[in-house]
C-alpha cells in the first residue's frame, strides 16, 4: 500500500480543496481542486498495480529451497554452529562449596 497511499492522499487533499471552495465560494481554486482530485483516480490504478506486483507471492525469498536439509552437516556449519545461526550453549560446571 506504498503507492496507492500517495494517490489516496492526492483525491483526498483535492476533495477538501473542493469543500473549501465551494464553503468559502472561490472560483479560482476550483480547477486546481478538480484536477487534484482527476488525478488521485486515475494515479490510483497504476498505484494499486505496483503494490499488487511489489507483493507477488509466488516469489521464493532468497536461500529458500524449499528442501528440508539432510543429515548432520546440513544441521549444522562449517564453524559448529547450530543451523540458526547461534552457537551452542556451553555448560559450565559448578564450583564446589570447599573451594572457597
Amino acid at each position: 500500500m506504498r503507492y496507492s497511499r500517495w494517490a489516496l492522499l492526492v483525491f483526498g487533499v483535492g476533495a477538501a480543496l473542493g469543500l473549501v471552495v465551494v464553503a468559502v465560494d472561490l472560483p479560482g481554486l476550483g480547477r486546481l481542486a478538480s484536477l487534484a482530485m482527476a488525478a488521485g483516480i486515475a494515479l490510483l490504478v497504476p498505484a494499486l498495480v505496483a503494490d499488487w506486483w511489489s507483493w507477488r507471492p509466488w516469489r521464493v525469498p532468497p536461500g529458500r529451497t524449499g528442501r528440508p536439509p539432510r543429515g548432520q552437516a546440513a544441521r549444522r556449519g562449517a564453524n559448529g554452529r547450530a543451523a540458526g545461526g547461534r552457537p551452542r550453549a556451553v555448560r559450565r560446571r559448578r564450583r564446589s562449596a570447599k573451594a572457597k
